[in-house]
């Protein structure tokens, strides 16, 4: 544990001023009495800002063997309005945009930023619905909610399938490499070759703060992702109020190596923006916090050294555990370091110390490490915490610009945002829309918060859980809870009734099992009904059940490795089940906590797969 004397790196951050007022039906509201400053109109405007002071700065680099391929601001402006002349000349707006549906890569921020240039909104969509998915539901959704005019993909013959499942014959097809038999691609070279003329012009200047930028989808954990409105007020006022938090950023250009999707709003738009708006550097990390994927960060972060680094828990925990025996990872890794954000999940304590510690010995001061809070609604900066911690958890305050409400919901506090970086609604779906906002026009979180210090806001504030039953394991993946439940207990074959879902912030998924002890019986007819959850022949028969689970499971956040029979039945008087017989999960969560952490300790009745599986 580090020596709470131990300095910090002096960063130049935010130094707020704080008002709240407390209501007498119990709800907060907490602002800045420091107002935002100006902003643009256009996120596009930096692109002209510095491709002319800084022409030959570095914007984007991507892996090129041994090397870096680079592009300048310079260079960036350049091809960015050529590609943006090819757009508007096939008639693409923001009823007919562009869909990307390709990895991170140089070409993807050209094409994006051109749409965004001459005001034709983008949509990043995640590469899994297209080249994982079995069905393509998730991107047939899609396409019916934005009907796209164009789709850029890198390779046409790995995305064959999805672009024949669920895009027409009149949507545009751009592609760096490969065919697609009865379509013409239209190569990278033709739209680069396209020269610019004074529509280019007329349509970069007739953007402004309310047009659409793009579109950010929503996971669709309970349904189909929802395409969310990304105007550029939104975007603009979030890197305002960004610069104004992270203020080193204007004296030193930030640069960041950077591996997350830009199909999420955590990359996609802050760490994407934060390097156009400040004149940084981009290094796009082809690697992930994953055990095959890994190595591939560590090989760039051992050469380029970020002065702003984002990661999930998982992922940090991943490059500690390489840094302990990686000195010179470590040493680029800290050199040039002035601020470590981590989000997506709570990170582990003993993640956050020894990330403090091996600070210290490399660099001799400790990194100031933080986290906030928002969503792909909110742009999504909102909350963050800037003050030094003991250790992770604190979201912080609101940003310059945004009002947070909080209000009273069971023993919780939900939080609410209003703000300009807040969008306007979700494209095409206004019940959904009005369903997201309250009665004052506040956009509601999901999310629930709690005190870091009763009643005292300038502390900041602990993510205190979903409102919903959802959540997120350790690598930042959500949850989908309820479809879950069912699964699993349709795959232990009658030897449950239902099951809880544990596992937020773990790296694997863990279960409460409700026995029915009818069926258990018929395994071990001789044993006594309570002793049933812990008979032999019974913990074979489930282990050999949570095994076929494990094998049919697409991935983490499906696969239920470890569980608990519970032996207490659930009570109607704390709520944890329903006089209809439903279970509440969260009830069952909250009177039955120990349990829940129970099922990832070293105990003889914690149930795992049968041996054999790959769990």
């Amino acid at each position: 544990m580090i020596d709470g004397g131990q300095r910090l790196r002096e960063v130049k951050v935010w130094n707020p001023d704080l008002d709240w007022e407390e209501r007498e039906d119990g709800s907060w509201l907490i602002w800045r009495r420091d107002p935002l400053g100006h902003y643009p109109d256009r996120l596009t405007d930096k692109i002209d800002h510095w491709a002319k002071r800084a022409p030959d700065r570095t914007w984007m680099a991507e892996r090129d063997g041994d090397g870096w391929r680079r592009v300048s601001y310079g260079e960036m402006r350049d091809i960015v309005r050529r590609i943006g002349a090819w757009l508007l000349r096939k008639n693409l707006s923001a009823e007919r945009p562009l869909a990307i549906l390709s990895e991170k890569s140089i070409e993807h921020a050209l094409i994006a930023l051109a749409g965004q240039y001459v005001g034709i909104p983008t949509a990043a969509v995640s590469p899994a619905y297209s080249l994982i998915a079995s069905d393509f539901g998730k991107l047939t959704s899609i396409v019916e909610q934005i009907t796209p005019g164009a789709v850029f993909v890198d390779d046409a013959n790995a995305f064959a399938p999805a672009i024949e499942a669920a895009l027409g014959d009149d949507v545009a097809v751009i592609a760096l490499t490969g065919t697609l038999p009865g379509r013409d691609i239209h190569t990278w070279g033709e739209l680069c070759a396209t020269e610019p003329g004074p529509d280019v012009d007329r349509a970069h200047q007739a953007v402004g703060p309310d047009t659409v930028a793009k579109f950010l989808f929503t996971s669709g954990t309970t349904g189909s992702p929802k395409a969310v409105i990304q105007t550029n007020r939104m975007l603009c006022s979030n890197q305002a109020m960004i610069l104004d938090c992270y203020a080193y950023m204007a004296d030193t250009p930030p640069v960041l190596v950077d591996w997350a999707p830009w199909s999420h709003t955590a990359s996609g738009n802050k760490a994407f923006n934060v390097v156009l708006w400040n004149g940084g550097t981009y290094y796009i990390d082809g690697g992930k916090p994953s055990p095959k994927a890994i190595g591939e960060t560590v090989r760039n972060l051992r050469e380029i050294s970020p002065t702003w680094y984002f990661n999930v828990p998982a992922g940090f925990e991943a490059l500690v555990q390489q840094m302990e025996r990686d000195t010179q990872l470590r040493e680029t890794f800290f050199r040039d370091l002035e601020l470590i954000m981590y989000a997506g999940a709570g990170m582990a304590t003993h993640t956050w110390r020894r990330l403090e510690e091996l600070a210290v010995e490399t660099v001799g001061h400790r990194i100031l490490m933080t986290t906030g809070l928002g969503s792909t609604e909110t742009a999504p900066f909102a909350l963050y915490c800037t003050e030094p911690q003991e250790g992770p958890g604190n979201v912080g305050i609101p940003a310059r610009g945004v009002t947070l409400k909080l209000v009273p919901h069971g023993d919780k506090f939900e939080a609410r945002l209003k703000g300009p970086n807040v969008t306007p609604g979700y494209w095409r779906a206004p019940d959904l829309t009005k369903k997201a906002f309250d009665e004052d026009g506040f956009y509601k979180l999901g999310d629930a918060l709690r005190f870091a210090e009763h009643g005292n806001p300038a502390a900041g504030f602990f993510f205190d859980g979903r409102i919903a039953e959802n959540f997120k394991l350790r690598t930042g993946t959500w949850v989908a809870v309820g479809p879950l439940r069912v699964q699993l207990v349709d795959q232990m074959a009658g030897l449950v009734t239902d099951a809880v879902i544990v596992g937020e912030n773990q790296e694997t998924l863990g279960a409460l099992l409700v026995p029915n002890l009818d069926a258990l019986q018929d395994i071990a007819p001789d044993a006594p009904r309570d002793a049933l959850p812990r008979h032999p022949k019974v913990v074979a028969a489930l282990r050999q059940r949570l095994a076929e689970h494990a094998a049919q499971a697409t991935g983490s956040a499906t696969r239920v490795t470890r569980a608990l029979v519970l032996t207490e039945p659930l009570s109607l008087e704390r709520g944890e089940v329903t006089d209809k017989g439903s279970v509440n999960q969260r009830a069952v969560l909250a009177h039955r906590a120990d349990l829940a952490s129970a099922v990832y300790e070293d105990r003889e009745d914690v149930i795992t797969p049968a041996e054999g599986v790959q769990a």
